[in-house]
């Protein structure tokens, strides 16, 4: 199928943008590797499109003095190979590889995946993982959310009708921080169907920060609290990491669909858990030297 015959606006700023989502029945197009095959389905059928390609500067990855700001139209494949990322948060590129093929990382944007709010892609795993937040531009002005108060639900955020999503900033992670990423799917470049996150900060030998989320499994990205209380202040073991991989699957009840079931992706929590912790402990022992 084709899709319905559309109007089309390229916008220059920002502002111009979102008068043009609240005049009429609108989208945002970036990279469109997700609008476009749900238009062409028809499973969406805007009267206009807005380009934001030519507002400039949401396609820069900028250093703050608290972390990186990933503007809305970052590629995946520029944050894969910025040195900016791979010096603070070299998860960014692990996690890049595995986002579908060549094509789509040339013109996925990171905004395009979180605003998709797919709780299997790899960005709104991050952000999740990484405590990001959300800078949103509407008519109302500015405003900053987090992960948790940005997905609401597959496919659903908070975003206004009238608003775009114009950044995500990663504030840094302390020295000594390990991090890593991992994630299953049947084919390469499909969709996760579990994936996983984990930061781990070392002092003296023993965990003084511990972050695990798990995507794929619920409604949302979700950060597993249970198994980082568990590791603050422990030393990180092998029998450590796999205790606190199996409290993952606490009050976690994911669906089973075609791909797998409720069983198996509970599983893969555990597995995926273990395997990113004991990867995280690695690199945070070799950064503490």
């Amino acid at each position: 199928m084709k899709p319905a015959a559309f109007d089309y606006l390229a916008a220059k700023t920002v502002e111009e943008a979102v008068a043009a989502l609240a005049d009429r029945d609108a989208k945002i197009i970036a990279g469109g590797q997700s609008l476009v095959p749900m238009m062409n389905f028809r499973l969406v059928q805007p009267e206009l499109l807005v380009d934001i390609n030519g507002i400039g500067g949401l396609s820069d990855i900028v250093e703050t003095e608290r972390g990186l700001r990933f503007g809305a139209l970052v590629r995946h494949v520029q944050s894969q190979e910025s040195e900016l990322a791979a010096r603070y948060f070299p998860i960014i590129s692990e996690a890049m590889n595995h986002v579908a093929h060549v094509a789509i990382r040339n013109r996925g944007t990171v905004g395009g995946s979180l605003c998709h709010a797919d709780a299997a892609a790899e960005w709104p795993l991050l952000v999740t993982l990484l405590d990001g937040e959300l800078e949103i531009y509407g008519a109302e002005g500015r405003r900053t959310v987090s992960p948790p108060e940005f997905f609401i639900a597959p496919l659903v955020t908070s975003l206004e009708e009238t608003e775009i999503l114009t950044s995500v900033h990663l504030p840094f992670l302390p020295a000594g921080t390990g991090t890593a990423f991992d994630e299953f799917s049947q084919r390469a470049g499909d969709f996760a169907i579990v994936s996983a996150g984990a930061v781990l900060v070392l002092e003296e030998g023993r965990i003084t920060e511990a972050r695990l989320a798990i995507g794929g499994v619920g409604d949302t990205p979700l950060r597993a609290h249970a198994a980082e209380q568990y590791l603050l202040g422990k030393t990180p073991e092998p029998e450590i990491l796999a205790a606190a991989a199996d409290l993952t699957t606490e009050g976690v009840e994911p669906n089973t669909d075609l791909h797998a079931s409720s069983e198996f992706r509970l599983h893969l929590m555990t597995v995926l858990a273990e395997r990113v912790l004991l990867k995280a402990t690695e690199r945070a022992e070799a950064a503490a030297g």
